[in-house]
C-alpha cells in the first residue's frame, strides 16, 4: 500500500483528491471543519517536503455551474485550518486550471473549482481525468467518503499515474482502521449494529458474521427479530417480509458460533415524539398502540458485559431514537461503554451516519480509537467491496 510516506514532494505539484464537501449555511460559512481537519496532515507532509498542492474536491450535487455550490466559499475556512493563504482556479480543468496550477510554488495551496460542475466527473469520463492528471506531478486520493465511487477524480485519473499514485494519510488510517475490524481483529470481535431496517444491513451481516464472536442488534431492526421470534411488538418499525431473514440470520451465526445479542426490554411510547408517555416493557410483550424506541436498562446491563469482555468493536448505527432526548440514553450509555472499554485497550471503530453524529454530539469522539470520515464508503467495505478509489492505487 503507497502512501505519501513513500514520496519525497520537493518541488513536485501533489493532486490531490479530498473531501471537502462540507455543510455550509445561508451565508456559506463552513458549520463542520471536520473533514478538512481531516486532510490536513497529508497537506502538511507535502508542504513540509517542499512540495505544492492542488486539491480537487465536489460540493454537493450541482446542476451546471451553480454559484452556491462553488467551492470559493470554504476558501477562508481551508486558509485557517491548513494555516496557508489558500490560491483559487475558477475552474478545475482547461486553461484558468493549467495557469494557476503552472504558476503554483512550493509550498502553495491552490484548490480548484467545484469538480461536478461538469457531469464527465460523475460519468469517470477518461478524458476528463486525463486534463485533471496533466495538473500535477504525484496523484494523491484522501477522499475516502468518494472512495466507493468509481469517479474521474477518483478512480479514473489513477491510470495516468502509474508510478506516482499514492493514499493520503487520512485514507491509509481509514484502510488501516477497517483492516483492524475485517482482518487483524483482536479476540473477542463485537459488532454493534443498529438502525432501522435489516434490510440496510444484511449484506453487512453476512459478510461479517465469519468476522465476529458477538454481534448486538439493536434500534428499530430489533423488532423484526422479534417478531419473527414470535414476540408482540405493538407499533413498533417492523419489516414484516423479512422475518423469513432474520430467522436465516439467526440460524447462520449459530451455526458459525456468533453470539447474537438482542434488547431483552425497551423503552416503549404511545406516540413517536419526545413528549410521548413511556413505559419499560419486555421486548417481546410490547402492548399494541405502543411503539420501541429505544433500549430498556435489562438490556444495556447484557450489552455492558458483552462490550467490557471485548478487544475489537465495531459500531455501525444507534440503539434508539438518540436524536429525541427522551429516547437518547440507550446510544449514549453505549457510547460510554465503547469509551471505557477503548480506555482499557480494545480497539473501536465507529462509523455509519448516525453513529457518526451520536458520539461527536455527546462528546464521545475523542474517546474511541477511530471514527471513520465515510459513511457509504465505510458500509461497502463492512459488506466486502473492493472500493474503485482504493483500488486504482493498489492497481
Amino acid at each position: 500500500m503507497k502512501t505519501i510516506s513513500d514520496f519525497n514532494f520537493n518541488s513536485k505539484k501533489a493532486l490531490i483528491r479530498v473531501d471537502f464537501n462540507v455543510p455550509l449555511d445561508e451565508n456559506f460559512n463552513v458549520t463542520d471543519t471536520s473533514r478538512i481537519v481531516a486532510a490536513k496532515p497529508t497537506i502538511d507532509k507535502i508542504l513540509a517536503d517542499g512540495g505544492s498542492v492542488i486539491l480537487m474536491s465536489h460540493l454537493g450535487r450541482p446542476k451546471g455551474k451553480e454559484d452556491k455550490y462553488s467551492l470559493k466559499h470554504i476558501l477562508k475556512t481551508v486558509s485557517e485550518v491548513i494555516g496557508v493563504d489558500v490560491k483559487f482556479a475558477s475552474d478545475c480543468i482547461g486553461e484558468v486550471a493549467e495557469t494557476a496550477a503552472k504558476n503554483l510554488q512550493p509550498k502553495e495551496v491552490l484548490v480548484l473549482e467545484n469538480l461536478r460542475y461538469y457531469t464527465e466527473e460523475e460519468a469517470g469520463n477518461v478524458d476528463f481525468a486525463k486534463k485533471l492528471a496533466s495538473l500535477g506531478d504525484i496523484y494523491v486520493n484522501d477522499a475516502f467518503g468518494t472512495a466507493h465511487r468509481a469517479h474521474a477524480s477518483t478512480a479514473i485519473i489513477a491510470q495516468f499515474f502509474p508510478n506516482s499514485k499514492c493514499f493520503g494519510l487520512l485514507m491509509e488510517k481509514e484502510i488501516t482502521s477497517l483492516n483492524k475490524v475485517l482482518k487483524d481483529s483482536e479476540k473477542p470481535v463485537t459488532a454493534v449494529l443498529g438502525g432501522s431496517k435489516v434490510s440496510t444491513k444484511i449484506t453487512i451481516i453476512e459478510n461479517i458474521l465469519d468476522k465476529v464472536d458477538h454481534m448486538i442488534i439493536g434500534g428499530g431492526m430489533t423488532f423484526t427479530f422479534i417478531k419473527a421470534l414470535g414476540g408482540n411488538v405493538g407499533d413498533s418499525i417492523c419489516e414484516l417480509d423479512k422475518l423469513d431473514l432474520a430467522l436465516e440470520i439467526l440460524n447462520k451465526a449459530k451455526q458459525k458460533h456468533v453470539h447474537i445479542h438482542i434488547p431483552v426490554d425497551v423503552v416503549a411510547a404511545n406516540s413517536f415524539s419526545n413528549d410521548a408517555k413511556t413505559q419499560i416493557v419486555d421486548v417481546s410483550h410490547i402492548p399494541d398502540g405502543w411503539q420501541g424506541l429505544d433500549a430498556g436498562p435489562k438490556s444495556l446491563e447484557n450489552f455492558k458485559e458483552v462490550i467490557m469482555n471485548s478487544k475489537t468493536i465495531l459500531w455501525n448505527g444507534p440503539l434508539g431514537v438518540f436524536e429525541m432526548e427522551n429516547f437518547a440514553n440507550g446510544t449514549i450509555t453505549l457510547g460510554k461503554y465503547i469509551a471505557e472499554s477503548t480506555a482499557n485497550g480494545a480497539f473501536s471503530l465507529v462509523g455509519g451516519g448516525d453513529s457518526v453524529s451520536a458520539v461527536k454530539q455527546f462528546g464521545l469522539e475523542d474517546k474511541v480509537s477511530y471514527v471513520s470520515t465515510g459513511g457509504g464508503a465505510m458500509l461497502e467495505m463492512l459488506e466486502g467491496r473492493i472500493l474503485p478509489g482504493i483500488a486504482a492505487i493498489l492497481d
